[in-house]
């Protein structure tokens, strides 16, 4: 991620590829990404979670400028409880040689108010 990308990351609320549900309160979003393929810096502020459907490996560069590379196994999940004012941003690339998917869950009713998510999607 450049210095470019953040601005565009900062309002992007397109957390994954695909949003495949949405409700008053959650947004379900899938990410496959092939090897090489590259997930645009987005923005996190809502309470979420995320679930590896695939195994893998890939690196991720974050707003503030530091980078975090690591593996993946099926299951693999981490929650993410975001406070008011508070939000991250950051890409993700699949620097492994297979196929990886994420199941990412958004809680509407988190402290900030959902960003816009656009139309589309935010994968190279």
């Amino acid at each position: 991620m450049t210095a470019t990308d953040q601005p565009h990351g900062r309002f992007n609320g397109r957390v994954g590829q695909s949003l495949v549900s949405e409700s008053d309160g959650v947004r379900v979003w899938l990410i496959r990404l092939e090897p090489g393929d590259y997930l645009a810096p987005h923005c996190h502020q809502l309470n979420y979670f995320w679930t590896a459907t695939t195994a893998g490996r890939a690196r991720s560069v974050y707003g503030d400028g530091h980078t975090v590379e690591r593996d993946y196994a099926v299951g693999d999940t981490a929650h993410f409880r975001i406070g008011a004012g508070e939000f991250f941003i950051h890409d993700l690339r699949n620097i492994g040689d297979s196929l990886l998917c994420f199941t990412t869950v958004e809680f509407l009713d988190s402290a900030n108010e959902p960003l816009p998510i656009g139309q589309s999607e935010d994968v190279k």
